[in-house]
């Protein structure tokens, strides 16, 4: 009789610490998917421009091109690691999954810079085409592949030999590419408004489709779903089947996009555009949630995934220099010590 007493009891608590929890996990979740925002500013102290962005998650670090060298910053704290040097003027980062060695696409030398992680002492130099830009890292047949920009090809380098192993001839300029890592590679053809699928292991492109909007220039690919997520001019982001080609919607985001990346854990889409906005786009619905205001020329963009934080970077700027004949579209001077990265998150 005991124990038939007290069991009601018993099971009440259970039944309330139960209730407890579902609140909580209930809050936190919504917390979670919470709209996103600016959470710090950090200031690194060097000058020159930029391009490309890239987040090692499991060592918690950012890479940022920045001309003639790439800055190692810290991802929990923005504080400077080390600086990669002795370059020409850099685009873009790729990561080996071993987690001992990168690669740099260094446009002004025209060629793949290999470095060490530890250290970020350069241990190759490896030819590539006229301008390289956009460069990833492919898993399914373990290979880098540089995107010239200048001579319209693709450079594709064996990671274990540091060998190239073909050169892929594309229709116009290539931008940036993604992998879905079993053998296929996507590009952005910007001049021409389309994407090219490339089979990785024969060197081929295999299908040439439209883009669904005007100079594509960041994309980004949602691999369970087989989408792709090109961004473009006219404040367009396109969503397109990777299997067929065929446009799934064109949602709206901000001006001047140059960077696109995914979240599969919340399946959003993301555009970092030059206008000073972060345009979020739910890719169940393929409505844009959010457009974070951010900072003009914030147009890069690197998305950590374990830590759901997007990292941005921008700068003050001095008028432009008067035109002249030998440079009639002169640059405004970026204002030494403004170099900022802009930290988003929930």
């Amino acid at each position: 009789m005991h124990n038939q007493r007290c069991l009601p009891a018993f099971a009440r608590a259970l039944f309330a610490a139960a209730l407890c929890f579902t609140f909580l996990a209930a809050a936190l979740a919504a917390r979670a998917q919470g709209p996103y925002k600016v959470l710090d500013h950090w200031k690194l102290g060097d000058n020159g421009g930029w391009d490309y962005l890239l987040v090692d998650s499991a060592a918690h670090r950012i890479y940022i091109t920045r001309g003639d060298h790439v800055d190692v910053v810290d991802a929990t704290d923005g504080k400077l690691l080390g600086t990669i040097t002795g370059l020409h003027g850099t685009h873009g980062v790729a990561l080996d999954p071993d987690g001992k060695i990168g690669y740099i696409s260094d446009g002004g030398g025209n060629a793949v810079v290999v470095f060490d992680r530890a250290n970020f002492s350069t241990v190759a130099t490896i030819p590539a085409g006229t301008n390289p830009d956009a460069i990833i890292y492919e898993p399914a047949t373990k290979s880098v592949w540089a995107f010239n920009g200048r001579s319209h090809n693709i450079t594709v380098i064996d990671a274990a030999s540091r060998k190239v192993v073909a050169t892929i001839d594309v229709p116009g300029k290539p931008e940036f590419a993604v992998s879905d890592g079993k053998g296929n590679v996507y590009n952005n053809i910007e001049d021409k408004s389309e994407v090219v699928k490339i089979d990785a292991r024969a060197h081929t492109i295999t299908a040439t489709w439209p883009a669904g909007c005007e100079s594509p220039s960041g994309l980004a690919m949602d691999i369970a779903g087989n989408r792709l997520f090109p961004v473009c001019d006219g404040n367009k982001m396109s969503v397109i089947d990777a299997a067929s080609g065929k446009i799934l919607a064109t949602p709206a985001i901000g001006d001047g996009p140059d960077a696109a990346r995914y979240s599969a854990k919340y399946k959003l889409a993301f555009a970092s555009c030059g206008e000073g906005v972060l345009s979020v786009v739910d890719a169940t619905t393929y409505k844009t949630v959010e457009s974070l205001p951010t900072r003009r020329r914030a147009r890069t963009m690197a998305y950590d995934a374990a830590t759901d934080r997007a990292y941005l970077v921008t700068a003050d700027f001095g008028p432009p220099p008067a035109a002249t004949a030998e440079n009639p579209r002169s640059r405004p001077p970026m204002i030494p010590g403004t170099f900022e990265i802009i930290v988003v998150g929930r």
